[in-house]
């Protein structure tokens, strides 16, 4: 599951993908086949540290399971 990550709160990608221009028809990020097709992974501090990825509009994104 996506999620948007910022200081102090985790959001859903729905409240705030929905007004993307580069979200997908759903108002969902552009993710396929495990990647994020509207942004790009980040470097990981820590190896058991989920994915992160920067979106094109600067959000932080994570892949939480």
């Amino acid at each position: 599951m996506l999620v948007i990550l910022t200081d102090k709160q985790l959001f859903s990608t729905q409240k705030v993908c929905k007004g993307c221009l580069m979200a997908n028809r759903q108002g969902q990020p552009r993710w396929r086949e495990g990647k994020l097709r509207c942004g790009r992974l980040l470097e990981k501090l820590v190896d058991d540290q989920p994915d992160q990825y920067e979106c094109q509009m600067g959000f932080r994104l994570a892949n939480i399971e």
